[in-house]
């Protein structure tokens, strides 16, 4: 159909003509009321919004000469953490000469991979961040 007999049947009908698909040949138009065509677009976005599914990330900082109670406490936060389905980045930063000592900083990750085996799973191993060790643990599936 035309443009101009398009536009005249959309006017005789108290309706707007719309441009569905401009990149087609030709165009793709419709005849409807534009402010309802605009308010169903919106509802599609809310809905596909509602579905997406969001992963938060907690991060956990540690040193290497933690003491055994701050290192529990840090622990119970992050199992506390993977419960309520966070997934937690611990990370182990150096400072000066104790980056020569940067096995110590492996054996506090490892230990807490270790802890939270029952709930969270590493998502890759540790790795060196310049001065951090950094690795990922998600919580668990619950079947």
């Amino acid at each position: 159909m035309e443009l101009k007999k398009a536009r005249e049947v959309a006017e005789n009908k108290g309706l707007d003509l719309v441009e569905i698909s401009p990149d087609a040949k030709p165009p793709v138009c419709k005849i409807l009321d534009f402010g309802k065509y605009r308010f169903e677009q919106s509802k599609k976005i809310k809905e596909s919004k509602k579905k997406q599914n969001v992963i938060l990330t907690k991060e956990i900082r540690l040193r290497p000469k933690i003491e055994e109670h701050d290192f529990n406490t840090k622990l119970r936060q992050t199992i506390g953490f993977l419960r309520k389905g966070y997934k937690v980045k611990i990370s182990v930063r150096f400072r000066g000469r104790e980056l020569s000592h940067t096995d110590i900083g492996r054996n506090i990750i490892n230990r807490i991979v270790e802890e939270v085996s029952e709930v969270g799973v590493v998502d890759f191993n540790p790795k060196f961040e310049g001065r951090v060790i950094v690795t990922v643990i998600s919580p668990k599936k619950s079947k």
